[in-house]
């Protein structure tokens, strides 16, 4: 069997079915050259035409129907839903439903049970009957995969809260954790910080199981209404499985015993954490999960709806809502606005556009004015360390990131400022910041220092997702080419990091992408790192990664990889339907291996010319990002945009990183 267009799932597709709906790429009548230096013109207007007047770019960020379903969700537990809102949801995600009922994570994946679900309850909440078609499909389809007692315990604590599962099933959370010390195991430090943010006002949640009033019952959901709460099996104790299982259940007999003055204080000092965590803008790490969770437990510790904290809490989650033109509301689990504008100013610089152009140096005041200079979660474990990172997002001065700044750094030096002291002084803050954040193997993670404990992934609350934050081969490439710009390419802690991405490489020739999809992207981002830091085009690690692309490259000359690569990496790696951001994330690692002349890299050009739109633009329905690889997927929706812009422009003006060192 082989994949099909609608998401079904099945064996490997062949090469030729791999690749996109376009067919296979003719000769561009003028010359690949010429056409991709139209091809880059055009790109390039457009994407300055998307500049927004304060100086920077941000496209949509889509994920899936949890984010909307959960929002309705929280709006009925705080009393607040409006039927415009809700209708306006219930119409995106209905959208969303695939032909055979279900909801996927991601564009042309397999139904998910979780996913799915939340979509059918938010539809409940709509006034969706349970006996119209689709409605009866998704439930058919829930029952047969295992019902709501199959779905994950974030999907299980939403429906705890209006009594469709009970407390006492779901893993314990005590909010005494945030007493531990930072040597203990599980201290909320050794968990991610999105995790972080989530799980401590989840503790409270936890400590107080609430129910509110179901507005209606979900039997249909459950395979046996009777029995709705089925016991799940133990792992063999000798398991760390069944170890952390047996740990539960002796947190579930604390609960009864715990002192209940220790743990009324542990939850006042989990809301003073939360609170001392909330943002200018009443948000919580610049994401919507832990905005969600936060705003339940310090309602349930008595803020009301019109104290401060809570109300800007509230006004945050609309700043996540994107409306579309058929009147349809997105909610957005993040905003990428750092990040989508130094890959943006990267992009226009590679291409052409002038050092000094307004629209780029607009772009790095922008940039400059976003730099973090007080101390975060981060400098608990770099307690001396100076601040000067950049975060992902509008508003996250506890969250910087190692990825946004080594990126914000090859951004501004790509730019000729009127006050290029101001730009040193920034550049320097953070060079020295990420330095400091290198993890003791030698490589950076994206938010932390050494976060690698492997109890985090083993507790019994922890199914879903990544909850940990260890180093990755694609933000230790940015980190090690932005170092190498500046002039560190031989500095030990440079050439510590160099030495673990090639310790790193896959044995077919790849790198795994942490945050992209998947071994493109880590492909894509190691190896123009290593050229940039003095490693030969001719060195094994780099030719091997060269025959990598060059195997994987679609029939129609283009590359893409489906998300199940995380999930089955010998059947799905570096194979998927043909993507222009995917494309460019190959064309700029054979670039950078001095493949400019190839057969492999005119055909991918070819590919990106052929598949642009009048506009300048190019259309990616598929998910490209990641949050949890596999778990959570994301569609970048300026991926698109700047990443063939950027690979183009290398290829029609070649050397970037020469012209970048020349303005600075």
């Amino acid at each position: 069997m082989t994949a099909t267009t609608d998401g079904s799932t099945g064996a490997l597709p062949p090469r030729a079915a791999a690749a996109s709906e376009t067919e296979s790429i003719t000769p561009v009548a003028a010359g690949v050259e010429q056409a991709a230096a139209h091809a880059t013109r055009r790109a390039t207007d457009h994407l300055l035409s998307r500049q927004d007047a304060e100086g920077w770019w941000k496209g949509d960020l889509e994920t899936n129907v949890t984010m909307d379903a959960e929002d309705l969700l929280l709006r009925q537990f705080l009393g607040v839903r409006d039927e415009a809102t809700t209708q306006a949801a219930a119409l995106f995600i209905r959208g969303e439903q695939r032909e055979d009922g279900t909801w996927a994570t991601f564009h042309g994946g397999p139904g998910e049970l979780s996913a799915t679900i939340e979509a059918y309850v938010a539809l409940r909440l709509a006034g969706d009957e349970p006996d119209a078609p689709h409605m009866a499909e998704a439930s058919q389809w829930i029952r047969d995969r295992g019902g709501i007692a199959a779905a994950r315990v974030f999907t299980r604590i939403w429906l705890a809260l209006f009594g469709w599962w009970k407390w006492e099933d779901l893993p314990e959370l005590p909010p005494e954790i945030i007493y531990f010390p930072k040597w203990v195991p599980l201290n909320i430090y050794d968990f991610g910080c999105w995790a972080r943010q989530t799980i401590v006002p989840l503790t409270v949640v936890s400590a107080k199981r609430p129910v509110r009033p179901a507005p209606f019952p979900l039997d249909e959901l459950h395979t046996d209404p009777a029995v709705p709460n089925p016991v799940r099996p133990l792992a063999p104790a000798a398991t760390w499985d069944g170890a952390f299982q047996r740990l539960d259940r002796a947190l579930h007999v604390l609960r009864k015993v715990a002192p209940r003055g220790l743990r009324r204080a542990a939850m006042r000092a989990a809301a003073r954490w939360i609170i001392e965590r909330q943002e200018n803008d009443g948000c919580w790490g610049g994401i919507q999960p832990p905005a969600v969770y936060s705003l339940i437990a310090l309602h349930l510790l008595g803020y009301d709806l019109r104290h401060p904290v809570m109300r800007a809490g509230l006004e945050s989650l609309d700043r996540y809502a994107v409306w579309r033109e058929d009147g349809a509301r997105m909610i957005e689990a993040c905003q990428s606005p750092v990040w989508d504008t130094c890959l943006a100013t990267i992009a226009l610089a590679d291409a052409g556009v002038p050092a000094d152009h307004p629209q780029l140096v607009k772009a790095a005041d922008w940039m400059l004015g976003e730099q973090i200079v007080r101390p975060g979660d981060w400098s608990v474990r770099r307690p001396g360390l100076p601040p000067g990172g950049w975060a992902f997002e509008f508003h996250n001065d506890n969250y910087p990131d190692i990825d946004d700044t080594a990126e914000v750094v090859l951004a501004l030096r790509r730019v000729r400022h009127h006050d290029q002291e101001r730009v040193d002084r920034a550049i320097g803050r953070g060079v020295r910041w990420n330095l400091g954040m290198q993890s003791k193997n030698g490589a950076w993670g994206a938010f932390d220092v050494d976060n690698t404990s492997p109890f985090p992934n083993r507790l019994p609350f922890c199914d879903f997702g990544e909850v940990i934050d260890p180093p990755s081969a694609d933000v230790t490439a940015h980190v090690v080419e932005m170092l190498a710009l500046e002039g560190l390419a031989h500095d030990p802690r440079t050439r510590r990091g160099i030495q673990w991405l090639l310790a790193e490489q896959e044995p077919d020739g790849s790198w795994f992408g942490r945050w992209g999809v998947n071994y493109v992207y880590g492909t894509g981002s190691v190896v123009p790192a290593l050229v940039a830091a003095g490693i030969p085009g001719s060195h094994p690690a780099v030719r091997r990664a060269v025959t990598w692309l060059e195997k994987v490259q679609n029939d129609d000359g283009g590359w893409g990889e489906d998300l199940r690569s995380y999930d089955d990496a010998r059947s799905w790696s570096g194979r998927g339907a043909s993507t222009a951001s995917q494309t460019a994330w190959a064309l700029m690692a054979l670039l950078a291996a001095g493949e400019r002349d190839s057969k492999a890299v005119e055909r991918g050009v070819a590919w990106l010319v052929a598949t642009q739109r009048e506009d300048g633009s190019w259309d990616e329905p598929y998910f490209t990002g990641t949050g949890f690889p596999w778990d959570f997927s994301i569609n970048y929706h300026l991926y698109r945009q700047v990443f063939p812009l950027t690979a183009l422009g290398r290829y029609v003006h070649a050397e970037p990183l020469a012209q970048a060192r020349g303005s600075g």
